[in-house]
């Protein structure tokens, strides 16, 4: 597996692992604010519970001190029986006041009643009735005022128990109200966010694939044209041999013939040196690369060659890349040569050369021209893909191909001359070419 397929897998993997990440956050922020609104709704539902009961309970020590009445107004102890139904439903109410209370206070509380209560029930067996069957108006009035002290007592601290019950109920049920609204909000934002987020991942893991298919797919033309491209050769060189031969004796139209025979043969060349750097894009040892030398020279050599014309070419900035120099190099001469026939005569060339702070590097070639169209800049590093009526279609290929065997890769878009700009990054240098370095 290549840089480029392990670049693109590893990049997926972290999209996908980030994805999962947010989706695993927004799902765990979401049940644990669940779990959150269970327990307040459970609190909730044990404060509801003792304050149902702390009200049962004021009722009942009023029906227990209206059959003590009764028995007050009717002389008689026909209410004994409900009165000890009545008192048998205050210990069972307080009973479990007492289980259910949440601390010392609530305790002592529940304790006391119990004790009121007990002296209550003590009062009127022991007191009270045997005054209203012995028809003593004193005593019974006495035993009266007492019952109505402990009847009080008991109703203030079953009053109080009851305010508290309320005042927890009101905080639990702004607890989780505010809970739930700010559950919502989050589990909103994460799940919108989280969706947004994939959205962004599926682009960026469909841009990842098709740059993977073209790669693999500039591969196999390559692998292919590395089978056949011994063969092919033989026979062109022997054409060439023949054809050049053959020049040297011929005139007239005969020598015009063999001197297309030649350019045709050498154009064949041309195509099958193209299609075997598909196939061997940037293999072998790197080493540190000066950028604007590399740029200079490659200017310099077009220049040579007579194939700038009136261009001006400028080359701006300072930087370092690690790489293969003569692939490197190659990359640059078709970028500059492309950018050249682009501006035209009397058109102009940038090259702008730029270090990132983690020492990456980026060459930025600018013309002059036309432009690239839209349809066309979607096909450009295509192999046999010309915008030229004498290009073979395989320069920004094969250039894409070592860039991209460098770990980098070459971008188009629009520059600050009104033409194409192509921009070659390349990634900064390893631990090891720093230590090499």
């Amino acid at each position: 597996m290549g840089p480029v397929s392990n670049t693109t897998t590893r990049g997926v993997l972290l999209a996908f692992g980030a994805l999962v990440a947010l989706f695993t956050a927004a799902s765990g922020y979401a049940l644990g604010r669940l779990a959150d609104i269970h327990e307040g709704t459970r609190a909730l539902r044990e404060v509801g519970g003792r304050a149902r009961e702390a009200r049962e309970l004021a009722t009942a020590v009023r029906d227990q001190y209206a059959h003590l009445a009764h028995t007050i107004i009717l002389g008689n102890d026909s209410h004994r029986r409900f009165h000890t139904e009545a008192r048998a439903r205050v210990e069972a109410l307080t009973r479990r006041l007492a289980e259910h209370a949440r601390d010392a206070d609530e305790r002592a509380a529940v304790a006391d009643i119990q004790a009121s209560g007990d002296a209550l029930d003590t009062l009127y067996r022991d007191t009270l009735l045997p005054a209203v069957m012995a028809k003593d108006a004193g005593a019974v009035e006495a035993a009266h005022g007492r019952a109505l002290e402990w009847v009080s007592r008991i109703q203030a601290r079953v009053d109080a128990l009851t305010a508290d019950s309320d005042a927890s109920m009101e905080a639990f049920e702004a607890h989780v109200g505010a809970v739930e609204r700010d559950s919502f909000r989050w589990a909103l934002l994460l799940l919108g966010g989280a969706t947004l987020f994939a959205a962004g991942v599926g682009v960026y893991i469909g841009n990842a694939v098709a740059r993977l298919v073209q790669h693999e797919k500039l591969a196999g033309i390559g692998r292919l044209a590395a089978g056949v491209a011994h063969e092919i050769n033989n026979p062109l060189g022997v054409i060439l041999g023949y054809v050049r031969l053959l020049q040297r004796r011929a005139e007239g139209p005969l020598a015009e013939d063999l001197r297309v025979v030649e350019e045709e043969a050498v154009r064949c060349q041309d195509i099958v040196e193209g299609l075997l750097d598909l196939a061997r894009p940037g293999r072998g040892p790197s080493e540190p690369v000066a950028l604007r030398d590399a740029c200079e020279e490659v200017v310099s050599r077009l220049r040579e060659a007579t194939r700038l014309g009136a261009v001006t070419v400028d080359v701006h900035g300072e930087g370092t890349a690690w790489a293969q120099a003569p692939r490197l190099r190659q990359v640059l001469l078709n970028l500059v040569k492309n950018a050249a026939e682009a501006a035209g005569e009397g058109g102009r060339v940038e090259v702008r050369i730029a270090m990132d702070a983690d020492g990456s590097a980026r060459v930025a070639v600018s013309d002059s021209g036309p432009g690239v169209t839209p349809e066309a800049r979607s096909r450009l590093f295509e192999p046999f893909f010309t915008t030229k009526p004498s290009g073979t279609g395989l320069g920004l290929a094969v250039s894409q191909a070592i860039a991209e065997a460098h770990g980098g890769r070459i971008d188009v878009d629009t520059g600050a001359l009104g033409g194409a700009r192509f921009t070659l990054s390349l990634p900064p240098p390893s631990r090891e070419q720093e230590a090499a370095a």
